[in-house]
């Protein structure tokens, strides 16, 4: 993955130009059919995914709570926090996508990690952090 398209995404964009090179080196990028579930409620997230293109709704028992586009993110609070997502989120669009799984993560250096646990904090108190964990919506 180029590493420019890794830092074009919000929660990367102040990684250092090494860290993103080093990043982008395990970060896969993917298509997705509109239609297809990205995360599936209950299960555990092993991976963030970043929109790089298209959208998703995000649905939870049943019901839309949120939807998401490109530069958002999906799986971080779960990820990072280690709990069961508690939301599908369906693809909306054809998308294209960048993983990363909990692997690369670990493999992130300790400041990149708090400022990512920062960011996360940060779009938490504006309500757009991983909308389909229960801890964003300031109801789970």
């Amino acid at each position: 993955m180029d590493p420019n398209v890794l830092k074009a995404i919000p929660i990367f964009s102040d990684i250092s130009d090494e860290e993103a090179k080093r990043l982008a080196a395990f970060a896969t990028e993917t298509s997705i059919a509109e239609g297809q579930i990205l995360m599936k409620q209950g299960d555990y997230s092993t991976e963030l995914i970043a929109i790089e293109e298209g959208s998703a709704d995000v649905i939870q028992n049943g019901k839309m709570v949120a939807s998401l586009k490109e530069g958002d993110l999906i799986g971080e609070m779960g990820l990072l926090e280690r709990r069961p997502r508690n939301a599908d989120v369906i693809a909306t669009s054809p998308m294209r996508v960048m993983k990363l799984t909990h692997w690369e993560i670990r493999r992130m250096s300790e400041d990149t990690i708090e400022r990512i646990h920062k960011i996360i904090e940060s779009r938490k108190q504006q309500g757009v952090a991983d909308p389909g964990h229960p801890s964003s919506d300031g109801k789970g």
